[in-house]
């Protein structure tokens, strides 16, 4: 009897002294900090807080010792017990040894954490350049969506990457010139706080386009301080940034910014860049831990372009690298975002996040590929065109469990986007100005409703997180050329995802990805039932490792593979078909950060991949400008006697442009570099670019054309030359 109640009081204390802990994590102005790391120093146990700064740990003892950490923070330990009201972090220099490699399903999370501490943006073109092994190119005068490289694919302008910005999708669905267009121009760089992204079809909460991978940004709350920055340099180029406080305090913040770019750019005609930028946000947190925040957003840019060059004008002296056959392409093109979200807080183990959106886009392009190949009077120039209103809403149930054995997450969400694109065009002109013919225009109606679950089992050191989405779409087409006809078509699709997570302690974790994702085709494509494949599914795997074998040194890598069922076939500058089938990618991803002081950061990224078209026979199974080797690095340095400062690294290796591998699009390797020295308030800086001045060519196309003087057409490369040695000078000023 006596060893029984000895067994039952030992239970009684065990289950009231080994509790859950909750808590709060807050800055010195109180204000709440996500994302940090608590461990229990006495079992290892571990928790993140969320966005109102809360958490909860498993497990915890008065007396237990909890280690908090955060990039950018002083590290601190807490006694359990001895903790009011909230845990206060206090800034610090950064050090990667605070840097925890095993956060969850995200494997990467840790790296975009770090890069944006050591290495911030100033373009919108390097917010894409933080994502390891995703590279870019502008081929129309500067104003146009960059054509994107990840994993193997061409991505066209965003075929198969999915990006985002706070919740509200970027690329735009049957799109003028092209499926998935991606046109990330209107987000001022300074203004975003976070970076989220991921490769492969492994994220339930992610959908149409996901398949190589997605990028999820996020802007600032709040602003630390206020802002004045100008930037002028080399072919009449200046900027001019302004961030300013409304409101910051406890309980809310609004801040507004601006900013204006204009450039001349490195062409024999000028460019006549001009992009203006505007953003406001207001945010609120409430007594019940709830939180809204509302943002606006507006841009408009308008350029001339010298288009994608024949390498056989620039051989015979007909132009130069940096003329044109065409001087009368370009374009105009404007957004405007409204966002609302609503986060509510219902207790500390369950939260509802609902979010609503509404955006208005205006594009116009004019082009020329093919120069006088179609009509040898007029030219071949074309006009693609289109007003569009999308409009969307999510709401996320995030709900956590616990029992003895595990820790259980469950997301449960649904939502909606809605795309209206009215007088979507595609026209044959002559100077901007006559439209000689036109090919298409219509108008597109283009619905996608979803739904997904989200589980996460932790079992300690093992998670495992399966998942599924379901996809339904509704495509319709009405036809002004043919009567105002319409077409209908409906489709859906389920994507489950199965990921295994092993800790094996809080510096090294292994990862097994699956999953599968799809892209959806154009809407004119699939109302015309010319292709088979509405929604093409993607298979993907990941097997890797994210490592610290030092306390400042970080590895990341992998070895994936990536079964596409269709490539897309919708080529919007001709509005034609071109059916193409299966393709199969492998490769291997391997990175690494380390910081070699306390103010030196070096970082390095190197892709390798495989791709084939398995449909096609050997030597004609080429994948046209798929990189098959990738690699970027630099150096970093962050406050030496007041300098901080990059030299960064890219190569791009020389790829096949068609599928023959006849013709060879020429791979480059850039070197860029910047310095900045700050004094109290005040910063200067020098940005240059391509240093060496290497003639480089920044997108290139295997192109059939044909010139004024020819008889016949002839197939080679056409390209964009990549910038020349260019400098700029910043001055700002934070009060």
């Amino acid at each position: 009897m006596k060893i029984f109640y000895a067994i039952v009081f030992s239970f009684c204390f065990s289950t009231l002294s080994a509790q859950t802990f909750k808590g709060k994590v807050v800055s010195p102005e109180q204000k709440p900090l996500e994302d940090v790391y608590l461990q229990n120093l006495r079992n290892n146990k571990h928790a993140h807080s969320n966005e109102s700064g809360l958490f909860l740990m498993k497990d915890s003892r008065p007396g237990d010792s909890l280690r908090v950490t955060l990039l950018g923070y002083q590290p601190r330990v807490f006694i359990v017990g001895a903790i009011e009201n909230a845990i206060t972090l206090y800034p610090s220099n950064f050090q990667l040894d605070e840097v925890v490699v095993s956060e969850g399903v995200n494997h990467l999370s840790s790296v975009a954490a770090v890069d944006i501490e050591t290495g911030p943006v100033n373009s919108s073109q390097e917010l894409l350049r933080k994502v390891p092994g995703l590279f870019i190119g502008q081929h129309a005068g500067g104003g146009k969506a960059e054509q994107l490289f990840l994993r193997g694919f061409d991505l066209d302008h965003g075929t198969d990457i999915n990006i985002s910005v706070d919740g509200m999708p970027v690329n735009m669905v049957s799109h003028a010139h092209g499926q998935g267009y991606a046109d990330l121009h209107f987000l001022i760089p300074e203004l975003v706080e976070k970076i989220d992204f991921d490769k492969g079809p492994y994220h339930a909460d992610k959908g149409n386009l996901a398949t190589a991978g997605y990028v999820a940004f996020q802007t600032k709350d709040r602003l630390d301080e206020n802002t004045i920055s100008v930037e002028a340099g080399r072919f009449n180029t200046f900027k001019g940034l302004g961030m300013f406080n409304l409101l910051n305090d406890e309980k809310q913040s609004a801040y507004l910014a601006g900013n204006y770019l204009k450039t001349d750019g490195p062409f024999e005609a000028s460019q006549d860049f001009k992009r203006l930028n505007l953003t406001g946000k207001y945010t609120r947190l409430f007594q019940n831990q709830d939180k809204l925040s509302f943002s606006a957003m507006h841009f408009n840019s308008s350029w001339l372009a010298s288009g994608q060059i024949p390498q056989r004008a620039v051989d015979q002296g007909l132009i130069g690298r940096f003329g044109a056959i065409d001087a009368n392409e370009g374009g105009k093109t404007s957004r405007t975002n409204l966002n609302l979200k609503y986060d509510k807080f219902i207790n500390e183990s369950t939260n509802l996040k609902s979010s609503a959106f509404y955006n208005r886009y205006d594009f116009e392009l004019y082009s020329n590929f093919t120069f006088f190949l179609n009509d040898p009077i007029n030219g071949d120039q074309i006009k693609q065109k289109e007003g569009r209103n999308i409009y969307g809403f999510q709401s996320v149930l995030h709900k956590k469990y616990s029992s003895a054995g595990a820790d259980y997450g469950l997301q449960i969400g649904a939502g909606l986007r809605g795309d209206v694109v009215n007088d979507i065009e595609l026209s044959h002109t002559l100077n901007r100005t006559t439209t000689l013919e036109r090919i298409q225009f219509g108008d597109v109606r283009e619905l996608n409703t979803y739904a997904f679950i989200n589980a996460e089992i932790d079992l300690g050191k093992l998670m495992i997180n399966p998942a599924l989405r379901l996809d339904y779409f509704d495509f319709r087409y009405i036809d002004h050329l043919n009567d105002n006809l319409q077409s209908l078509t409906r489709k859906s699709t389920l994507s489950p995802k199965l990921n295994f997570i092993y800790n094996q302690n809080k510096d090294l974790q292994f990862f097994l990805k699956l999953g599968k994702a799809f892209h959806s085709n154009d809407t004119r494509v699939v109302t015309a039932q010319t292709t088979k494949q509405i929604l093409p599914a993607a298979y993907g795997a990941d097997l890797g490792a994210s490592w610290k074998p030092v306390p400042r040194l970080i590895i990341n890598a992998a070895l994936w593979y990536l079964y596409l069922q269709q490539e897309f076939v919708y080529v919007g500058d001709e509005g034609v078909i071109e059916p193409s089938g299966r393709t199969a990618r492998k490769g291997i991803d391997f990175g690494m950060r380390y910081q070699i002081n306390n103010w030196l950061f070096l970082n390095g990224d190197i892709t390798y991949n495989h791709g084939r078209a398995l449909d096609e026979q050997q030597g004609a199974n080429y994948i046209p400008l798929a990189p098959p080797f990738t690699f970027t690095g630099g150096l970093s340095i962050r406050e030496l006697a007041r300098f901080s400062g990059s030299i960064k690294v890219r190569y791009l290796a020389s790829r096949p442009a068609n599928e023959n591998n006849s013709i060879i699009a020429k791979g480059y390797f850039i070197t860029d570099a910047n310095l900045n020295y700050t004094w109290k308030r005040f910063t200067i800086g020098i940005i240059t670019e391509n240093i060496f001045d290497r003639a480089w060519n920044e997108t290139q196309f295997a192109t059939e054309s044909r010139l004024n003087n020819e008889t016949f057409p002839v197939d080679e490369i056409h390209f964009t030359p990549g910038t020349p040695f260019n400098v700029r000078a910043t001055v700002s000023m934070r009060f």
